[in-house]
């Protein structure tokens, strides 16, 4: 069973940057009210608790968290079990600036393909060099379960959002990158994954 608490997570049902805090809730098996938010139309309790309106945002109690990373990392450290940090220094700096880059290189190009006031030359590039990119990097997923890790950690709930959404961002991987394909299949089979999901997120695949 969950834990039992007083968390609220305004969401987005289609954005990268809320489901990633949605994974993390479910690996947690921490309860909070999923709050979904229609972008046209934020409630007024969430302008008051984000100066910025944006999404996710997540309240415990008094506190109001904004910034994906900055709320994935308040759970990591409220709800320890299972850690999705690493424990030592190093380690934990390796895992925050692989975070970094996957927001770089990745996710700035998701952004830039769903972004409808974008032309579509600019997005075919994006695409282009996203599908490049995830090609190349695919063999370091051969050796271990999860990216660069024996467990599961906040880099793999930054990057499984993306992989997500490959069918929406019309990139199909190659067979060349087949360590990466066979991550992803392992990764959207685990039950956490599933119930991470929003009725819209499930219907992109």
């Amino acid at each position: 069973m969950g834990t039992t608490n007083r968390l609220t997570c305004y969401s987005d049902p289609a954005d990268q940057y809320s489901h990633r805090v949605r994974i993390v809730l479910a690996e947690k098996s921490v309860s909070a009210e999923i709050v979904s938010v229609d972008k046209q139309h934020y409630p007024a309790k969430l302008q008051e608790l984000n100066p910025y309106a944006s999404l996710p945002t997540l309240v415990d109690r008094d506190l109001a968290l904004y910034e994906s990373t900055v709320v994935m990392e308040y759970l990591d450290e409220r709800y320890p079990h299972p850690p999705l940090l690493p424990v030592y220094p190093v380690a934990r700096a390796n895992s925050r600036l692989l975070m970094h880059r996957i927001q770089r290189d990745w996710c700035a190009k998701v952004d830039v393909i769903l972004d409808a006031r974008i032309k579509e030359p600019v997005k075919a590039l994006a695409r282009k060099e996203l599908r490049e990119s995830l090609t190349g990097v695919s063999p370091l997923f051969a050796d271990k379960a999860y990216f660069l890790s024996e467990e599961l950690s906040l880099v793999d709930c930054c990057l499984l959002p993306i992989l997500w959404r490959l069918p929406i961002l019309g990139i199909e991987l190659p067979r060349q990158a087949k360590p990466l394909l066979d991550y992803m299949e392992r990764q959207f089979a685990r039950e956490a994954f599933r119930s991470s999901l929003s009725s819209v997120e499930r219907e992109m695949r």
